[in-house]
């Protein structure tokens, strides 16, 4: 048996998930991922009113909080056989891409970048060179020499405290970090720079959503924000938007590819077969013809061709969940429930957790999806590879310009470079028809029509299914009806997706 390696939580997610790896002679020879938190949402919305499930569901997450709510509108909707107003389709997809704009920011600088970019090292830098190369790699609006001496300084306070706040813990002077220090300090600014924008960026969802996070403006039919479409709130939104965009275009995606151009190596790390995407944002009731990022499934990293989604052959499986034991079902006939009995605790080794064995091979709260008995990777990089394959050219041509600007292999897409890299592109991509949607909401006023709702009324049963992409992955939420009240509710996440136990 080799050397066990645990890393629980991992805090750089919501600090539920628990890696666990069995290491021999330099490789890894086992591993497990395991969800160490039962939330058990589905039990709590049994009996309830269909119309309150988007609140509940929101509170699942405490950043991706309207996208939950958005599936679990749609999937009441679609049971009860509503079909929203065009203005609610245009305010949902602007809020849905905000939502993009924030996550892919905050991902990049504040969760992932840090794995790049060593912030001590910054401390080595030349502030002259480092403004020198910003003006070279960068359009950013701040700069110069005295800029980045002001931050170094910042940072050095951090250090020369012991106390280096968001930046303990980590493995510093690290051989693996590659950047030299005038790109650590450069990114270290931007960092700094982020921090203030996302705080920022996070008001768009405030101007047509009532607050941030747990939006209240969403409603099964629609929106109730039409108070707010006025010009005076529609300017703010669109110059909170452009301020967001032009930071993803001159900051991020320089940033973006200045980083990557000292790992190529990771081209090649990381990489799995299966990709699905459900796609979103649509331009139309025809569905999902009319999405912009179009749905579909890649498998065995096969882009020739693009295979239908179709979520009747969506099933969880509990074999090694901490759930009473079944077949695998698909969500509208899933089960939600824990095992009471046959578990015991035990601290689990260089962990702060609870660590719950069974002698069953039980070992998440995480079931396992799977589409025709297949595994499958969500996310950012299913949506662009599927949009790829599928012959999107804007997403062909803004990856193939980054490809040959890093001079890397198409191969090099399936790996956690690309992976990281998909996050960036597919951000530009999506801010960037946001003004389009702004100027048809604004025409659509002008021509007097500000319909934001559908009245509508509650079916004595039914079932439906709510689907969208989010920055995470593809998130689904099943529901069934019945005496107007809610008899099962059931939801497939993207983490459950990128990991969830084997099977």
């Amino acid at each position: 048996m080799g050397k066990r390696i645990i890393v629980d939580p991992i805090t750089r997610i919501e600090g539920h998930l628990r890696i666990e790896v069995e290491v021999s002679k330099g490789k890894v020879k086992n591993a497990w991922s395991s969800g160490q938190m039962f939330r058990g949402i589905e039990t709590i919305l049994k009996g309830r009113d269909p119309r309150d499930a988007h609140h509940f569901v929101q509170r699942s997450c405490g950043v991706c909080t309207y996208v939950h709510a958005l599936a679990s509108v749609r999937a009441v909707e679609a049971a009860a056989g509503v079909t929203i107003p065009p203005n609610a389709r245009l305010i949902r997809n602007l809020l849905h891409a905000a939502q993009f704009q924030h996550d892919h920011i905050v991902h990049f600088y504040h969760l992932h970048a840090l794995d790049w970019v060593d912030i001590v090292s910054a401390l080595k830098a030349d502030p002259k060179k480092t403004a020198t190369l910003s003006e070279n790699v960068s359009n950013a609006p701040w700069g110069g020499s005295a800029y980045y001496k002001e931050v170094q300084q910042r940072l050095q306070t951090f250090v020369d405290s012991g106390q280096l706040g968001p930046f303990n813990n980590a493995y510093w002077g690290h051989p693996a970090y590659k950047l030299p220090p005038e790109a650590n300090l450069m990114a270290s600014a931007h960092y700094i720079e982020a921090l203030r924008l996302q705080a920022k960026s996070a008001k768009m969802h405030a101007i047509f959503g009532g607050k941030n996070p747990h939006l209240q403006s969403l409603v099964v039919g629609g929106i109730t924000s039409v108070r707010d479409l006025n010009p005076d709130r529609i300017f703010q939104f669109l110059h909170i938007w452009k301020e967001t965009q032009k930071f993803i275009e001159d900051v991020y995606i320089p940033d973006l590819l200045a980083v990557a151009s000292f790992y190529k190596e990771w081209g090649a790390i990381g990489g799995t077969g299966n990709f699905l995407a459900y796609g979103d944002w649509p331009s139309g009731e025809k569905e999902p013809d009319t999405f912009m990022i179009p749905r579909g499934r890649v498998m065995n990293r096969d882009l020739t061709k693009v295979l239908d989604v179709d979520q009747e052959k969506i099933t969880e499986d509990v074999q090694h969940g901490w759930y009473a034991e079944g077949d695998p079902k698909h969500p509208f006939s899933g089960v939600t429930d824990p095992m009471t009995e046959g578990i015991k605790y035990e601290p689990g080794d260089k962990s702060r957790f609870l660590f719950w064995k069974t002698e069953t091979g039980k070992y998440s709260w995480i079931k396992a999806p799977r589409y025709e008995s297949e595994a499958y990777e969500v996310g950012p990089l299913a949506r662009v590879l599927v949009a790829y394959a599928k012959g999107n050219k804007a997403v062909q041509d803004v990856v193939n310009s980054t490809l040959k600007k890093l001079d890397i292999p198409a191969d090099a897409l399936f790996s956690t470079l690309g992976r990281t890299a998909a996050r960036g592109l597919e951000s530009v991509l999506i801010g960037g028809v946001m003004d389009d949607w702004v100027m048809e909401l604004v025409e659509n006023i002008r021509n007097g029509d500000t319909a934001t709702y559908q009245p509508w009324e509650m079916p004595d049963e039914g079932m439906g299914y709510g689907l969208n992409d989010v920055p995470r992955g593809a998130l689904g939420h099943w529901i069934e009806i019945k005496d107007k009240k809610i008899k099962n509710y059931q939801y497939v996440v993207p983490s459950t997706w990128n990991l969830g136990p084997r099977r």
